[in-house]
């Protein structure tokens, strides 16, 4: 069962986590000290008649050089992402007790849900489809051509109460002559309790164990 209610938006921003490279750089060194003993090695045991042309040494390391320049920067570029991360995590961990804004499926424990509809356009009708983690249809109803937010209470139209459990809603709607235009997710809010630093894209993840990108959430407001 839908009916309409009010909602109010917050806004946040997130930034990225720490670590740096020591071991590899202790690798690189070493291997340069190899390469010159061999270098030294090949210089003594040369042939006087036919001695080794210097231009073949100065093409060599600087090879070496160019791969040894490279191995740094991309640990530089690790360490600098790694420490954005640490950043981010400090900044989000201000997130965790609130409720973000998001299209992935939410917990539903009794307590209706605020939803957030999106107007295809040309729509014309629009109803509320109502989604188990399965993709399975457990409610369906009517909605005003508008983005008023909306409360799902957990009854389906026969009365029967749904189930506890996670649910993500998408607004279906026809256009003029009856077309039926694509589906479009709708919105609600889920409490945040844990953030996480997932390679380079933080995450967070709502009560019931859902999760979505942190640059998915698009308000936050405080937990009610």
């Amino acid at each position: 069962m839908i009916s309409p209610t009010l909602t109010s938006n917050g806004a946040a921003s997130a930034v990225s986590a720490a670590a740096s490279a020591p071991q590899t750089k202790a690798v690189l060194s070493s291997d340069f000290e190899t390469f010159i003993k061999m270098l030294t090695t090949q210089a003594e045991y040369q042939d006087p008649l036919e001695p080794l042309d210097s231009s073949e040494y100065a093409a060599q390391l600087a090879q070496f050089s160019m791969v040894e320049q490279q191995v740094l920067s991309n640990d530089l570029l690790t360490a600098l992402a790694n420490q954005l991360g640490s950043s981010t995590m400090g900044q989000m961990a201000g997130w965790i007790g609130m409720e973000g804004r998001t299209t992935a499926p939410v917990q539903f424990d009794s307590a209706p849900l605020t939803v957030l509809p999106t107007v295809p356009p040309g729509a014309q009708a629009m109803e509320l489809v109502v989604y188990d983690v399965q993709g399975r249809e457990v409610d369906r109803g009517a909605l005003p051509v508008s983005s008023d937010p909306v409360l799902w209470a957990g009854v389906k139209q026969d009365g029967q109460p749904v189930p506890a459990g996670l649910y993500r809603f998408e607004v279906e709607a026809t256009g003029s002559g009856d077309i039926n235009l694509p589906a479009t997710p709708a919105a609600t809010y889920a409490r945040i309790v844990e953030v996480q630093n997932v390679g380079t894209e933080p995450r967070v993840i709502f009560a019931g164990g859902a999760e979505a990108p942190a640059a998915s959430i698009s308000a936050l407001r405080e937990g009610t």
